[in-house]
């Protein structure tokens, strides 16, 4: 049987995939069964089932997620900073609805307080990667890690942040409805604690093999530390500048 040629840039395939494009070699003409079968349905299912897979990953085994990612196997995940712009933008879209359907909860005299945090939020979240990954390369040094790597784990890190917090504004707007509000008020500080430990969680996740227990609370302690510090440091330049 002589080899097919790719229809993409014409080499030989014998294989399921072209080796020189890696264009599948079963493609062919579109016809009206393949448009629905293979162009729209294949690619929504194939889009949502690796977003939903690494969303799962993230919340679940964020530090083994991680470390996966970095030791090159990626092919299963949704690409990492596209899921961080699609997160952080729900994340703005929930925290305009809920202000807009509640605006009692807007304390008066703090209007300009929420304006910066509205205005800067993306500046503030994002440095917490660069942040993380530095304080992170010399706090668990023993692992040799490069700071790109850490970078990848700050990221993963502030996924499942951008996750909790999208979680804790739908609890909130789901809240405004009086019947259920008890209920979602105690799902509202829940998710609160988790997003505060959450970092932890994934530093613990990814290191728990490389430390002893003892070695590792100290490590991931001195983390929150730092972080605490130059957060604030990051929030009292900016607010003061802007």
């Amino acid at each position: 049987m002589n080899p097919k040629s790719c229809l993409n840039c014409g080499h030989k395939i014998s294989d399921e995939f072209c080796s020189h494009c890696g264009q599948k070699a079963d493609t062919a003409r579109i016809t009206p069964q393949t448009l629905i079968k293979t162009d729209i349905l294949g690619s929504i299912w194939h889009i949502e089932a690796r977003f939903f897979r690494t969303v799962k990953h993230i919340l679940f085994g964020p530090g083994r997620m991680a470390m996966d990612y970095i030791s090159g196997k990626r092919i299963k995940y949704y690409n990492l900073f596209s899921l961080l712009l699609i997160l952080f933008g729900f994340n703005v879209l929930t925290m305009h609805f809920y202000l807009h359907l509640n605006p009692a909860e807007i304390p008066e005299g703090s209007s300009n307080i929420l304006d910066f945090f509205s205005k800067y939020s993306k500046t503030i979240l994002f440095v917490i990667i660069p942040m993380l990954a530095v304080n992170a390369f010399f706090v668990f040094k023993r692992k040799k890690l490069n700071i790109a790597e850490h970078f990848i784990i700050g990221t993963v890190s502030l996924l499942g942040i951008l996750i909790l917090l999208l979680f804790n504004d739908m609890v909130s707007l789901i809240g405004l409805w009086k019947p259920a509000a008890k209920i979602f008020a105690i799902l509202d500080k829940a998710s609160v604690v988790l997003l505060a430990l959450f970092p932890a969680v994934t530093y613990w996740n990814a290191f728990k093999n490389s430390y002893s227990k003892p070695g590792l609370l100290w490590r991931v302690s001195v983390l929150y530390v730092l972080m605490g510090i130059e957060s604030l440091a990051v929030i009292i330049v900016l607010f003061r500048i802007f």
